[in-house]
């Protein structure tokens, strides 16, 4: 299960950081000359946006990893999962 893991978040580490950066740039005029006249609403909103950016982009390649080594686990094998289906239609049916 730990290979997966570390094969999809090398596999998502390029394509969440491209676009955290493009968008980071694309806000960072915004965030930091706010206090000009006319970018009232739009400082505040850029601020907002690159926090959510930061962190969701920290949660995707750091905790969301962590989390699927710690709770997640392999798919059953087809036999066994049938087996596991029939038990559960078995308990189901003498409730």
């Amino acid at each position: 299960n730990s290979p997966f893991v570390v094969q999809g978040t090398r596999e998502r580490l390029v394509p969440i950081l491209m676009t955290a950066l493009a968008t980071g740039l694309a806000l960072l005029p915004l965030a930091l000359r706010g206090d000009r006249p006319g970018y009232e609403i739009e400082h505040p909103m850029s601020v907002v946006i690159l926090g959510g950016l930061l962190s969701s982009t920290a949660m995707n390649l750091v905790l969301l990893p962590s989390l699927y080594l710690r709770w997640g686990h392999a798919p059953l094998p087809a036999d066994e999962a049938d087996e596991a289906d029939e038990a559960d239609e078995a308990s189901e049916a003498t409730r």
